[in-house]
């Protein structure tokens, strides 16, 4: 197995992935998301009642946003089976029903909630950028230049990127 079809681990299950290079794009197994998320003994059975499911309820066909590739089996064939990007992954666990699936759709919701915020102001994306720049111990020059080539949207504040973030240090 290569770099471009990497096992992750999730809470002790292995999810299966491939890099699609020409789109620089991760495809991850949908049944290993699955089988992740509710624990079920049989995560293929599981996704093809949730796709009838959804499609039932919310008129979505969840198909339609997964790709058919062929991976390693656990009996080490390769056989096709359904991938999604991550974009396509989060529509998918938003429609799990399982305790486990709980702190994902939260983080959604929050990162969801961060987004509108910033759309209504985006010198708060700007602050949330250097409150995680910071976080990962870039220093103060580092986002200085950052910004700076980057450059000030027109109509924005002006931002103190020397100044600390409330509830930090």
């Amino acid at each position: 197995m290569n770099k471009e079809e990497a096992l992750v681990v999730f809470e002790n299950y292995k999810i299966r992935r491939s890099y699609d290079a020409k789109n620089e794009t991760w495809y991850f197994s949908v049944v290993d998301i699955v089988a992740a998320l509710t624990d079920s003994v049989n995560p293929r059975d599981y996704w093809f009642k949730m796709k009838v499911r959804v499609k039932t309820e919310d008129g979505l066909e969840l198909s339609t946003i997964c790709r058919q590739l062929k991976m390693k089996a656990n009996d080490g064939k390769m056989r096709e089976t359904d991938c999604a990007n991550v974009q396509g992954l989060l529509r998918i666990i938003q429609s799990i029903p399982s305790p486990k699936a709980e702190p994902f759709k939260q983080w959604l919701a929050r990162v969801g909630y961060e987004r509108i915020q910033d759309m209504s102001d985006p010198a708060r994306s700007l602050d949330r950028a250097r409150e995680y720049w910071q976080q990962h111990s870039r220093s103060a020059k580092w986002i200085q230049q950052l910004v700076k080539k980057v450059g000030k949207p027109p109509g924005m504040r002006a931002v103190n990127w020397s100044r600390k973030p409330a509830g930090t240090w």
